[in-house]
């Protein structure tokens, strides 16, 4: 569906793209991950034809970006950060005026505009003015702009900046539903949600593929401790003696105070080993009370902060073969 072959950007003698190869499947759902001027957005910024490669090849469903950018383009739905509307239109004459920049048939326009409506749950603010609209609405006009035309490859970039969480939750739905009928690339900063989302990522760093796959793999890749987390009341006890000498544990942590008085550890034990039950037996025994104990699990954003500062120096270290 999307080949990126040997594909390099430069800026004069700043290189922003280095040499970065990926493939996405029909179907998947991606997401793009990267710092700050890591290249994320220049990469972005390619595949949907913005701007031309210096070097290498974008393949987009057997079109070829820069050869074939008219057909390429068609094959794509572009949901640009920052929401960029019409505010003096309503809903259903911007949908309206993006079928007219894409070309669409007058006689394929009026179902194409009221199916996209209806996909985005639009129906009943479709003829109000876009500057009325709530953020989360407005979120949903862009990406009803994008779906237009029905292309078969999305790309949405910070979809769901600035919402509050019933929307998020919203939009992650959406976007979920729409992983049924479209490939989907989805860059955002909210780590938790590419991680509910997606079945791949791509992180990028320093303009160079760092790691390409699932969220599950990345994480299991930085989970090199079996450990647990625990929250007990301040006591004038010997923590780290009386923890080190259960069975199975081979360090204890000192996490934080909070502010309700209580103190936070890790507590690392040997592998395969399950220290829960031993713990709460043995701060029973010294009149320690537990208010939290859980299983530490490593996160996407624990796979991404790790990648990043083991990178960085910028050399390619890809994690996976998906």
């Amino acid at each position: 569906m999307i080949e990126v072959k040997n594909v390099v950007k430069k800026y004069g003698d700043f290189t922003a793209v280095e040499n970065i190869n990926f493939n996405i499947k029909e179907g998947e759902i991606v997401g793009l991950l990267g710092p700050n001027g890591a290249g994320k957005s220049t990469t972005m910024n390619m595949l949907t034809g913005f701007i031309e490669p210096t070097e290498g090849e974008i393949i987009i469903n057997g079109y070829d970006i820069t050869k074939k950018s008219q057909k390429a383009k068609k094959q794509i739905g572009y949901m640009p950060e920052g929401v960029p509307l019409y505010n003096d239109l309503t809903v259903k004459e911007f949908v309206s005026y993006m079928a007219d920049l894409k070309m669409i048939s007058k006689r394929d326009k009026k179902e194409n505009i009221r199916k996209v409506i209806e996909q985005t749950n639009l129906s009943d603010v479709q003829n109000k003015l876009i500057r009325n609209l709530s953020r989360g609405y407005k979120q949903r006009v862009s990406m009803a702009g994008a779906l237009v035309g029905a292309p078969k490859i999305l790309i949405l970039d910070e979809p769901t900046v600035g919402l509050d969480p019933k929307q998020i939750t919203e939009i992650r739905t959406l976007i979920k539903s729409l992983g049924k009928s479209h490939t989907i690339i989805l860059s955002s900063h909210i780590l938790s949600e590419v991680s509910q989302i997606c079945e791949k990522v791509i992180i990028i760093n320093k303009g160079k593929i760092i790691a390409i796959a699932s969220p599950k793999e990345l994480e299991e890749k930085v989970k090199n401790e079996n450990s647990v987390q625990v929250t007990i009341e301040e006591k004038e006890k010997d923590i780290e003696k009386i923890t080190t000498s259960i069975k199975g544990v081979k360090q204890i942590k000192f996490v934080k105070d909070n502010e309700d008085g209580t103190k936070e550890y890790l507590i690392i034990s040997e592998e395969n080993t399950d220290i829960r039950k031993e713990i709460f037996e043995k701060y029973a025994k010294e009149d320690i009370t537990i208010y939290e104990l859980k299983k530490q699990e490593a996160t996407l954003e624990d796979a991404f902060m790790k990648l990043i500062e083991g990178n960085k120096e910028g050399e390619e270290k890809n994690v996976g073969n998906i």
